[in-house]
């Protein structure tokens, strides 16, 4: 196989993202919330391989009729944001005035957020929170948390979307990726599980999900609290 030809096997793995989205979507509209939930983890997964195999194989010099980036980032905002708000409104979890006035912070924020070209740090890192609404909203499905809870946290997320705060990218950001990646998979891991048994109230999934997550959440911004070694020495 020639390098023309790996490279764009790389695009049309990430174009499967578009895929995973619809059949999503179609279980969102039917009300299959686990359905749903185990096509954005598979969504989620391919995300997370496609950059790094993009990277070796260098999809820009192989490939450059087709933009990765913008690929990436159009199936992003289908599964990591309009999808999860959509399931979020009709499931029940926010509904009424605080449905809609969630779905309007969400879609807007993102939107300019995945437009900002100030969104990357110099470590490749997320500078404020990077729209990972899916990662939020399958916690919400697993613990359920009173309505006024989820306005709170995501009107307090969408905030952090344009503060100079740090979040990690499980893959990019060198520093803590032995402790980050594995949590990242663990992640997928317990969300796929919490999927699985249809947020079972009894599921040890639920509590990986929170460890996890706090974590990924977390992450970033006791980086920028906690000095590198090498910063300390000079």
């Amino acid at each position: 196989m020639t390098d023309k030809l790996r490279a764009l096997s790389v695009h049309l793995l990430t174009a499967t993202g578009a895929v995973f989205a619809m059949l999503a979507m179609l279980a969102a509209v039917d009300g299959k919330w686990d359905l749903m939930f185990l096509w954005l983890v598979v969504a989620f997964f391919v995300d997370g391989i496609d950059g790094p195999l993009a990277r070796h194989f260098d999809v820009k010099k192989n490939a450059p009729e087709f933009d990765g980036v913008l690929l990436d980032l159009i199936i992003d905002y289908l599964t990591y944001v309009f999808i999860p708000a959509f399931a979020l409104f009709k499931s029940g979890i926010m509904d009424g005035w605080s449905g809609w006035v969630m779905i309007i912070i969400v879609t807007f924020a993102s939107a300019m957020y995945f437009a900002d070209t100030r969104m990357k740090t110099k470590d490749n890192s997320f500078s404020g929170f990077p729209g990972c609404w899916n990662m939020l909203i399958i916690v919400l499905f697993a613990l359920n948390p009173p309505w006024w809870v989820c306005l709170i946290l995501v009107t307090f997320l969408s905030i952090t979307m344009f503060l100079p705060l740090k979040f990690v990218h499980p893959v990019r950001t060198e520093r803590w990726r032995a402790l980050t990646l594995p949590m990242a998979l663990a992640w997928t891991f317990f969300a796929g599980w919490a999927a699985w048994v249809d947020f079972h109230a009894e599921s040890w999934a639920h509590w990986g999900l929170i460890v996890t997550s706090i974590y990924l959440l977390g992450a970033g911004i006791a980086q920028q609290i906690i000095p590198q070694a090498s910063a300390q020495n000079t």
